[in-house]
């Protein structure tokens, strides 16, 4: 049976009345910027995308090239389109309401144009996450208080993955979908169909280097995952943690398996960015039957006080996720 290409998927969505025709645009634009990434990233040092752009982000961390250039391309795409009433990116100070000589559109768009930077010189995967909010009715201007919407309010998340392929994981709302880059063709097409995430694991992946800095919740579960067979668990477990928040957590929707960044003694807040990682990430993962907590609080209830809000992270395999949830009541 012939693979659909992503635009068909979009399409058969559009009549089934799951999104509507400027939704569908908005979703194939960033289709579109994901594959332009992707070409620059596959260049490699040949492209100029290497080393650092010798500039900081809002965040306060040094950008490399590729960010600044994925930040570029990903805003030329959707700015001129008539779906956006504004965009925001993890690498901007404040968001970009549509320029005043194009039509507004219905939505907001949010994104981080490349997750994993620091791994680009080593040749690791890295990735976009992208999120897509309805704007408010009767708001007159997009600025930063239109874009604070609870996770639950999505309409619309994905994520690229630019590695040995170039992967395409999206959810509007009615499961998780992953489709991959055919380089003859240069189209997305459907590989996975209604991924789901296994409800139990026996792999983790946590950044064991912040150990020492853990709240005791997080160090009893880490404890017990490591006492293996022997330990309360009854069962070896394996630890995977490539630093590119697109490539863990797209093994865990590929096998199962519980993604970690927890707050700590010097993130107090949590280290990853609530409305351009978090939130997306949440919703694909509940969509594929998985659990994304902070710790305590499910991801998408969360209310965002600022655009540049950071969050601690549990998601994955429900089970485990409510395991770790269970250990900070």
């Amino acid at each position: 049976m012939r693979r659909p290409a992503l635009t068909q998927f979009l399409i058969e969505r559009q009549r089934a009345g799951r999104i509507n025709a400027d939704l569908r645009l908005l979703i194939e634009t960033i289709a579109r910027a994901c594959k332009a990434i992707s070409t620059r990233v596959n260049k490699g040092p040949l492209g100029g995308g290497y080393g650092s752009a010798g500039t900081e982000n809002v965040q306060g961390e040094m950008q490399k090239n590729l960010d600044v250039l994925s930040n570029e391309i990903l805003l030329e795409a959707n700015e001129w389109g008539g779906n956006l009433a504004a965009l925001v990116s993890e690498e901007m100070d404040d968001p970009r309401p549509t320029p005043t000589n194009y039509p507004r559109g219905e939505y907001l768009l949010l994104f981080d144009p490349l997750d994993g930077s620091s791994n680009i010189d080593v040749n690791i995967s890295v990735g976009t996450i992208f999120s897509v909010l309805r704007c408010p009715k009767g708001a007159s201007q997009a600025d930063e208080k239109v874009f604070l919407q609870p996770g639950r309010r999505q309409v619309a998340a994905g994520f690229a993955v630019y590695g040995p392929t170039t992967l395409l994981v999206i959810t509007v709302g009615d499961g998780t979908y992953g489709f991959t880059l055919d380089r003859e063709t240069f189209t997305f097409v459907l590989t996975q169909e209604k991924i789901l995430i296994p409800e139990d694991t026996a792999e983790f992946a946590i950044n064991t280097s912040n150990m020492r800095r853990w709240e005791p919740p997080v160090k009893r579960y880490i404890d017990e995952c490591l006492a293996g067979t022997e330990g309360p668990r009854g069962k070896d477990f394996n630890m995977r943690w490539v630093a590119s928040m697109v490539a863990d957590v797209y093994r865990v929707l590929s096998r199962g398996g519980i993604f970690m960044y927890p707050r700590d003694s010097k993130n107090k807040e949590g280290r990853l960015r609530l409305m351009y990682e978090a939130n997306p990430m949440a919703f694909i993962v509940e969509q594929a039957g998985g659990a994304a907590t902070d710790g305590r609080t499910p991801i998408l209830d969360l209310q965002p006080q600022k655009l540049h809000q950071r969050v601690a992270v549990v998601l994955g395999s429900r089970n485990e996720v409510e395991r770790v949830t269970s250990y900070h009541a």
